[in-house]
């Protein structure tokens, strides 16, 4: 007879938010709540979220979870959270180089709506249909600019650039053609192109933590939907995709789970109890 290991405290699972740890209707199955509860009260394993959100919009999502103890990753890497003392234990910023390019693709592509996301507000530029929906729904904190100048140019998380498939294509192939040095590129949808400080993302960050919690990466797992997610699943020791994942994130995963809709993170521990002892 096998003895099931109980003991997990030298483990780090790291969940997306919309669309993996919640349902397409952004609502937390039970099954999940249930599996993450286990996980951390039970078995003493360290879990967390790693998400675009920013510190309030992550909030409600983070809080309603029993893991006040281990932060957060925010803004798809560019912060690490400590929610239960209230403080910011990393923040990678755009630099001028960044600033430039947002400015460049504002001056070219003027139906581009842009979206810069610091660590308490987010600043719209030539706000429409696109822009500002999440903010709205989260009430995040946020300003309007139809101008670039007038945005305020200081701690820049992330920067997202939104419009019709068509018109976002091209902004991308413009800025594969033009120098990215000191900026990280990731899609997030067809309408949805982000940009984050060179060598920044949600996989760097999920190691930091468990650096921080003393957890060697080999014990570290995460799961996520999208291209966004990517350069997590790739980093951790265990990467896992929901069911509903593109096919090139499922051939890069040790674990497929189920449709966030059915609980693809409750799916995930308990692949990792069973099979990762």
């Amino acid at each position: 007879m096998i003895n099931m290991k109980t003991d997990f405290s030298d483990w780090l699972i790291i969940s997306d938010v919309d669309g993996t740890l919640n349902t397409k209707l952004r609502t937390l199955p039970e099954r999940n709540l249930k599996a993450i509860t286990h996980f951390v009260k039970d078995l003493g394993g360290h879990f967390t979220l790693a998400s675009g959100r920013n510190i309030s919009s992550l909030r409600k999502h983070y809080e309603r979870l029993p893991i006040k103890s281990t932060p957060a990753v925010i803004l798809n890497g560019a912060g690490i959270y400590d929610y239960e003392h209230e403080r910011m234990l990393s923040f990678h910023a755009i630099d001028e180089r960044g600033i430039d390019i947002v400015k460049r693709v504002n001056e070219n592509f003027p139906h581009i709506q842009i979206e810069i996301c610091t660590d308490k507000e987010i600043f719209i530029l030539n706000p429409g249909v696109f822009s500002g929906a999440m903010s709205l729904a989260d009430r995040i904190p946020h300003q309007n600019f139809k101008k670039f100048d007038d945005v305020p140019k200081k701690n820049w998380g992330k920067v997202i650039f939104m419009g019709l498939p068509p018109v976002v294509s091209r902004m991308v192939k413009y800025l594969n053609s033009t120098d990215s040095d000191g900026v990280t590129y990731m899609s997030s949808s067809v309408a949805s192109y982000e940009m984050l400080l060179e060598g920044t993302n949600k996989g760097t960050s999920a190691l930091e933590i468990a650096d921080m919690l003393g957890v060697p990466h080999e014990h570290t797992g995460a799961i996520g939907d999208y291209f966004n997610d990517f350069d997590m699943i790739k980093s951790v020791g265990v990467p896992a995709v929901c069911g509903q994942a593109p096919q090139e994130m499922k051939d890069a995963a040790t674990f497929v789970a189920c449709h966030c809709n059915k609980g693809a993170v409750a799916d995930f521990l308990e692949y990792i109890e069973k099979d990762c002892q």
